[in-house]
């Protein structure tokens, strides 16, 4: 893979997880320990679990499938499982108050 299409791959996948990072936020609505900036960071990172799934066990690497429907579900359901982990090791600020 060329150089350029590999920080295309990078920005790609960034942007992807910020999308599912919101996306994750919405169906799993609350307050969340890391505020808005760690519940961003966490929905990247789980972006990039599930597109890395994605690319390794499905062979669609997003550089390539962007905009496939495939691609984006593995992106939310990484960035969901993530979440869910967080809120279970750390727990919901709700509960707290």
């Amino acid at each position: 893979m060329r150089k350029a299409e590999q920080v295309m791959g990078i920005i790609g996948w960034i942007i992807l997880g910020l999308l599912a990072g919101a996306i994750a936020k919405l169906l799993l609505p609350g307050r969340d320990p890391g505020g808005l900036i760690g519940t961003t960071l966490i929905g990247i990172a789980g972006a990039f679990l599930g597109g890395w799934i994605s690319a390794k066990f499905l062979h669609r690497p997003v550089a390539h499938h962007f905009y496939d429907p495939k691609t984006w579900l593995a992106a939310v359901g990484g960035a969901l499982v993530l979440l869910i982990g967080y809120r279970i090791l750390f727990g919901d600020s709700r509960s707290r108050r």
